[in-house]
C-alpha cells in the first residue's frame, strides 16, 4: 500500500510537471489568451480531475473567464465581494459568503503578482486527495498563465499608447501646417498670434491669407468639434477649400456657403466648426464679415470705441443649406484693431466658478489698445493666468490680433 501510494503521487507529480511544461511552452509560443484559458481548463479537469471549477480575472472589471462543472453560470454573475480581501489559499466559509450559489466551491486561491491581485480561482476539492499539494500547484499553474497574459495586456496597451502618440504626431504636425508660417508685421499692417492646445492636438485654427490683386487681405478663426488625426485632417480639408475659394475672389456669401457644403459632405454630420472670417478691403477701408457660430471678434477703434461682429449665420456642418447667412460691413476704418479668439479665453474660470467673460475681455482690450501686441498678449496672458489662480486651461487658447494703419498720408 505504501508502494501504491508512493507510486500515485510520482504519477500525480509527473502529470503536474507536464501540465507547467505546457503551459509554458504555450506562453513562449505567443499562443492567444482564449487559447491559455483552454489549455487551463483541459489541465486542471484532466491532470487533477476536478470537476468543479470558476476563474475569476481582474481586468476593468472581476470576469469570469473559465468555469465547468457548476450548476450556476457565473459569466453572469460579478465577483464574490467578501473575498477580496482574502491573500492565501483559503477554506470558504459559506455562512460568510453574500452570494449563495459561491456555496458550490469549498476553497478560493488568490493569485497575486508582485502583490498585485490578478485572479480568484474557487474549486471544489477532490474528495481523499491532497488538497495542500493540489491547491498550491493550482496557485503556481494559475500565476504562471495570468503574468503571461497580465503581460501580454500590457505589451498591448504599450503598443497601443506608441500608435496613439504616433497619431497625436501626426494630427500635431498636419495641424501645425496649417497655421500661416509668417504674419505681416509693417507700419501698415500688423498681425500676431497665439495658440496654445489643452492637449497634445487641439481644434482650433487660424489664418491671414493676402489678397494682393484686390488690396484685400484675409484674417480668420475656426474651432472644430472632435480632437486628433480626424479633426485635423478635417481642419486641413477645410482651410485648402478657404484658400482655394479665396484667391478665386468668389464672394465671401459664397465661400461660407461651398465651406458649408464641403464640411457637410466631408464630416456626415459628426463634425461642427465655429468660424469667423473678415476681409479688409484698403482701397474701400470697409471689413466685410462673416460669423458662422463664433465668439464675436472684438473690434477697436481709434478714440476706445469697440464693437462685437456677430453678423453671420450658425455652425457651419450641422445645416445643408445654411438656414439664414448675413454679411456684415463696415465702412470707413482706417486706424483700428481685430482681436480674433476661441472660447479657451473667456472660458477661463478663477476658483469661484465664475468666466473671464467678454466684458473683462473688452475692458482689457481697451486699456491696451496702445500697447505693442507682442506686450499685448504677454499682458493677456497673464491676466488669465491670474484671474484662474494658476490652474491648467481646461480648452484651447487661441487668438489673434490684427492691427491696421491706412490713413492717408
Amino acid at each position: 500500500m505504501p508502494l501504491e501510494k508512493t507510486q500515485n503521487k510520482l504519477f500525480q507529480k509527473e502529470l503536474e510537471v507536464n501540465a507547467l511544461l505546457e503551459i509554458t511552452q504555450a506562453v513562449n509560443n505567443n499562443l492567444p489568451e482564449e487559447d491559455l484559458y483552454k489549455i487551463f481548463e483541459f489541465t486542471l479537469r484532466a491532470n487533477l480531475q476536478l470537476d468543479r471549477m470558476a476563474l475569476y480575472v481582474k481586468e476593468e472589471d472581476w470576469e469570469c473567464k473559465v468555469q465547468f462543472g457548476t450548476q450556476q453560470d457565473f459569466s453572469t454573475l460579478p465577483m464574490e465581494g467578501s473575498c477580496l480581501n482574502i491573500e492565501r489559499i483559503s477554506k470558504l466559509n459559506k455562512a460568510d459568503l453574500e452570494i449563495s450559489c459561491f456555496s458550490e466551491f469549498d476553497t478560493i486561491i488568490p493569485v497575486m503578482h508582485k502583490n498585485q491581485l490578478l485572479a480568484f480561482v474557487f474549486i471544489k476539492s477532490v474528495k481523499n486527495g491532497d488538497t495542500e499539494a493540489e491547491t498550491t500547484f493550482i496557485q503556481a499553474l494559475s500565476n504562471i498563465m495570468l503574468v503571461a497574459i497580465e503581460n501580454k495586456r500590457l505589451a498591448r496597451k504599450q503598443l497601443e499608447q506608441q500608435a496613439f502618440l504616433r497619431d497625436m504626431e501626426i494630427a500635431r504636425d498636419v495641424q501645425n501646417n496649417l497655421f500661416p508660417k509668417e504674419l505681416p508685421a509693417t507700419d501698415k499692417l500688423e498681425i500676431k498670434a497665439f495658440y496654445q492646445p489643452a492637449q497634445t492636438v487641439g481644434g482650433d485654427y487660424y489664418d491671414y491669407i493676402e489678397l494682393e490683386q484686390d488690396s484685400q487681405f484675409i484674417v480668420c478663426i475656426a474651432d472644430v468639434s472632435g480632437k486628433g488625426i480626424p479633426a485635423a485632417l478635417l481642419m486641413s480639408n477645410f482651410q485648402a477649400v478657404l484658400r482655394t475659394l479665396s484667391r478665386k475672389g468668389q464672394d465671401l456669401e459664397e465661400v461660407v456657403h461651398e465651406l458649408n457644403y464641403q464640411l457637410s459632405s466631408n464630416a456626415n454630420g459628426e463634425n461642427f466648426i465655429t468660424f469667423f472670417v473678415a476681409v479688409y478691403d484698403y482701397n474701400e477701408r470697409s471689413l466685410r464679415f462673416v460669423n458662422a457660430g463664433h465668439n464675436p471678434p472684438v473690434l477697436l477703434q481709434d478714440g476706445g470705441k469697440s464693437e462685437l461682429l456677430s453678423e453671420g449665420t450658425t455652425i457651419l456642418g450641422a445645416f445643408n443649406p445654411l438656414p439664414f447667412l448675413a454679411t456684415g460691413f463696415i465702412e470707413d476704418l482706417e486706424d483700428f484693431s481685430l482681436f480674433l479668439f476661441t472660447d479657451g479665453v473667456t472660458e477661463t474660470f478663477n476658483d469661484q466658478g465664475e468666466e473671464y467673460g467678454i466684458e473683462r475681455l473688452e475692458a482689457f482690450l481697451k486699456s491696451n489698445q496702445q500697447v505693442s501686441l507682442n506686450k499685448m498678449h504677454g499682458d493677456l496672458l497673464t491676466d488669465l493666468d491670474n484671474f484662474s489662480n494658476g490652474r491648467a486651461f481646461p480648452d484651447d487658447l487661441t487668438f489673434l490680433s490684427c492691427r491696421v494703419n491706412n490713413v492717408p498720408a
